[in-house]
């Protein structure tokens, strides 16, 4: 049986941890139902739930792999079941496999582009109906700098995250008559379990070539992607904005 709420409803992919995590907790704060989606984590995207409960917002956790195109149905299903409605899709699932391109396999390239730029059309094509329906359906893609400027042993992320940055403006002319709007936030180099996994000389090296001189938390990227799906910016869409200190300048 479907359930009716008031509140506008959020679905955040990869929401168990880092930049999804603080997605998920910055639009419970304003407001949001938050369907919390996971592949791998189905602890950490129940505790981000426990966490929207606990600040007195609802949430609900959905499991799916994004390597399979139905996976959006999934997920945005589960959003109507369960809310009634959708109202906001953040396309933040992304996984990262370096190698430099001699060294890199058929499926470090197949799942990335399938899980970065595959998920984000799998999700927004499962959506499109529900969110024309919203009085302010919104879409924010999470794509990365790499995507604008490419990167060494990142070829099959950067195409991944450059595609996303494409399907952002031609998604915000074709779902602008629905009244749309589709953005994507480019973040910089920021704090995360994958970041401080690389080795602290990289680490280092990316902290130096930030104007801003540090690196940025997933909360500098969440705040940023609540003012997109905000009726502040409800005359914004097709933009691209860069989150990342000054990095990409």
């Amino acid at each position: 049986m479907t359930v009716i709420d008031p509140r506008p409803v959020a679905l955040v992919t990869g929401a168990s941890r880092g930049i999804g995590k603080a997605i998920a907790l910055d639009l419970a704060g304003a407001g949001f139902n938050v369907v919390a989606g996971y592949y791998g984590d189905r602890q950490g995207a129940e505790a981000t739930v426990t966490e929207v409960v606990e600040s007195g917002g609802s949430a609900i956790s959905v499991g799916a792999d994004l390597r399979e195109l139905s996976a959006g149905e999934r997920y945005v299903q589960a959003a109507l079941d369960r809310f009634g409605r959708l109202d906001a899709l953040i396309n933040n699932a992304g996984i990262a496999r370096d190698h430099r391109i001699r060294r890199m396999t058929d499926a470090d390239w197949a799942d990335v582009l399938a899980v970065d730029l595959g998920g984000a059309f799998s999700c927004s094509r499962a959506g499109a109906t529900a969110l024309a329906e919203s009085p302010r359906g919104a879409i924010v893609n999470v794509s990365s700098i790499v995507g604008m400027g490419g990167n060494v042993g990142q070829v099959n992320y950067a195409a991944a995250k450059g595609g996303l940055l494409s399907l952002t403006k031609s998604l915000a002319r074709e779902f602008a008559p629905d009244g749309i709007t589709v953005n994507a936030v480019a973040p910089g180099f920021v704090l995360t379990d994958m970041t401080l996994a690389l080795p602290a000389e990289i680490i280092e090296a990316n902290i130096s070539a930030t104007p801003l001189a540090r690196p940025g938390e997933p909360e500098d990227i969440a705040s940023v992607v609540a003012w997109l799906v905000s009726p502040a910016a409800r005359f914004v869409t097709g933009a691209v904005i860069p989150v990342d200190g000054g990095l990409s300048l």
